[in-house]
């Protein structure tokens, strides 16, 4: 085998349909149809244009709003962090540990809230808590850290 003697497999390569190039290379719409806008030079539509139909973004009615400095947290209630501190024996529940339990993402600013009765000793780490969740912690000899 030498390199001058390679090819492609045979059906694999195509030749590109040559249009506008005179009347033996399709015919003089060159693919495009007969007249309209979509036949001229320059023609460009808008995106979301659907043929004169009324557009998906017109139709679909206006709802909601989101506030661009709104803190949004991912809330977890004392029996999860329970459940994982007699599952692992843990003493303390960061927010690593909580990412790798599957409990929250990455980015994902975590809460801990009040339902449910601690009943071990452990020191967790958020970035927020509530008030019932704060003194639950501390009531059993806990730690509640508070982080960026």
């Amino acid at each position: 085998m030498k390199l001058h003697t390679l090819t492609p497999a045979e059906g694999s390569v195509k030749t590109n349909k040559r249009l506008g190039r005179g009347q033996g290379s399709g015919g003089s719409t060159a693919g495009r149809g007969h007249k309209g806008a979509q036949s001229r030079s320059g023609y460009h539509s808008k995106a979301g244009f659907e043929g004169g139909q009324m557009p998906l973004q017109r139709r679909v009615p206006k709802f909601g709003f989101k506030n661009n400095n709104k803190i949004y947290y991912k809330g977890i209630n004392l029996d999860v962090l329970e459940a994982f501190a007699a599952e692992s024996k843990a003493a303390t529940i960061n927010l690593q540990f909580l990412i790798d339990n599957g409990v929250v993402r990455k980015n994902d600013k975590v809460k801990v809230l009040g339902r449910g009765e601690l009943k071990s000793k452990i020191s967790v780490e958020a970035h927020a808590f509530s008030a019932t969740a704060k003194e639950a912690i501390e009531k059993v000899g806990g730690t509640a850290t508070t982080v960026k």
